[in-house]
Order: C-alpha cells, then structure tokens, then sequence
C-alpha cells in the first residue's frame, strides 16, 4: 500500500523517474487527446521493464488525479464541448474497461500488449495526418443531429474505446475523439477537451473497479509508490496543458498529436526485439486500425 508518513518523500530518491515523465505526460493529458497514460505506458513498459498490467494499472489511478484535475479547469473556463458525447460514450466506456479488465486484459501477454499499444496509436495518427491533408474539411462545434444512428456509433465508440483502456489504461479518449474528429467532423478543440473529461471519468470507474478487488491481483506495491510521488506533479500539469490549449488552433492540436505518436513508436522500435509474431501483430494493428479510422471518415463525408 501507499507509504506512510516522512517515509513517502524518500520514494522520490528511487522513483524520480516518474515525476519527470508525468511532468509531460500530464501536459499533453491535459492539451491533446491522449491520456497521461498514453505516455506513461510505453514509458514504464519499454523504457523501464514494468509489467503491463502495473502501468496500466498506473495509468487509471494517474489521470484520475491529472485528467480530473484538467476537466475542473475545462469546466471553470466554460472551454466547449460535445455534452452528448459525454454522457452516451462515457457510460458505454464504464461497461467497457470493467469488460477489458475481467476479460480482455487476459489474452494478451507482456511484449504484444506493448506492440498492439504503439500500433494502434500509431494507426490513428497516421489516419489523422492524411485526413488533415484534405482541403476544406468541414468542422463543426457540435454534433449535427443526435438520431439512433448517431447514439449507436457513440456507444460503439465508447464501449470498444473503454475496453481498450481496460487493456492499455487509456483508449476511451482517442477512440471517442477520433469518432468526434473523422466521423462527426467535430472540430479538434472541441473533441480534446470533450475526451479528456472522457477519460477522466473512464479513469475513476477503472480505478475504484480495481480497488473493489476486480481485474485480477492487487496493485502491486510499487504502483502505488509511483503514483503518490506523482500526484503533486499531475495535480499542476494537466491544468496548465488545458489552459495552454484552450487557444490554439486544430491544426496546433494535430500536430502535437502526432509528435508524441511518432515518438512513441519509434521507441518501441528501437527496445523490442521484433520477431515473426511480433511484426505480423504490429503490422495487422496498423494496418486494421487504419483502415477503422479512414472508414469512419469515409463515413463522416456521407454524414456531413
């Protein structure tokens, strides 16, 4: 369990480590779509030889701090958002990580989980890139019409999204805001925030669900080390990255985006040792990501 008292400050000694990653990866929680998570799993998996299951476990318990943190801010600045997107998406994305954490989680083993991460992410980024190559896309502030159609892909999105968080620690948001962005055409600055409440709330169902005994083993120890020396740091810089882009422009938001994506892979590309399965896991994520993502926005030209 958490340390106690005078003890706690000796963690930071040790675990320095994490302090100086969340201090980015609670920035970009709080600016872009991908969860503190997103950059606190390939760290803690690839970089440091932490099991997969301890940082995603890390990862839910880090952003309920962090991303709760960045909503309060998004909600004190009346920054806009997609209102129906949170309520139907965020309530399919709680049966959907309790789902990836008592089945999903399972069928996946240490090193594929960290290839099928770096993959999927980096499919959404290359379907984003493209797409934004495209002139004169449509970009709203809300949802066209809220028909059954629309609610259905909500909670598809949501539902598959959380169960991928209940797998990586993070997903609700970047499949919601890729539904929100390439199907909806809803404008970036609107989809970030709108899933960075997403996740915060998926976050805190995946959290509570773990400490409720579900999910497999406890917490190990160490987790909860890591994320006590990282509360002070999350608390101040998810806040900070909302309110830094809050002003920025869509094109600001893609852009970031893809510089963590790539970051991301390239590293995993550079620890991994890819064999045969490893290559045709990496490459059949990538490839069916890609093509989910530009289906959707094959769709959205339809829907628009």
């Amino acid at each position: 369990m958490i340390t106690a008292g005078a003890d706690r400050w000796a963690l930071f000694v040790d675990d320095w480590f994490m302090p100086v990653t969340m201090a980015f990866g609670s920035f970009v929680a709080g600016s872009t779509s991908q969860g503190g998570g997103a950059i606190a799993f390939p760290v803690m998996t690839l970089g440091f030889d932490i099991d997969p299951r301890g940082a995603r476990d890390f990862s839910m318990m880090i952003q309920s701090i962090g991303m709760t943190s960045a909503t309060m801010a998004i909600l004190w600045r009346r920054i806009p958002i997609e209102k129906t997107a949170l309520l139907v998406a965020g309530l399919a994305g709680a049966v959907g990580i309790v789902f990836g954490l008592e089945v999903v989680q399972f069928w996946f083993e240490s090193t594929p989980t960290k290839v099928f991460f770096v993959s999927l992410w980096l499919a959404f980024g290359v379907a984003l890139w493209t797409i934004n190559r495209v002139k004169g896309s449509i970009k709203r502030e809300s949802l066209a019409d809220r028909n059954l159609g629309t609610l259905i892909c909500l909670v598809l999105a949501g539902f598959v999204g959380g169960t991928v968080s209940g797998l990586l620690g993070s997903g609700l948001d970047i499949f919601v805001f890729a539904a929100l962005v390439l199907g909806f055409r809803v404008c970036e600055t609107v989809a970030t925030p709108t899933s960075v409440i997403l996740m915060a709330s998926n976050s805190v169902v995946g959290f509570l669900w773990r400490l409720s005994g579900g999910g497999g083993e406890a917490i190990a120890p160490e987790i909860w080390n890591y994320w006590w020396v990282c509360i002070p740091v999350v608390a101040i810089g998810a806040p900070l990255g909302a309110r830094f882009i809050s002003n920025r422009g869509h094109l600001f938001v893609v852009r970031l985006l893809l510089v963590v994506i790539v970051a991301q892979f390239l590293g995993a590309v550079l620890i991994i040792s890819f064999d045969g399965p490893l290559i045709a896991l990496a490459m059949a994520t990538f490839g069916l990501g890609v093509a989910l993502f530009l289906l959707c926005w094959r769709w959205g030209r339809h829907y628009a």
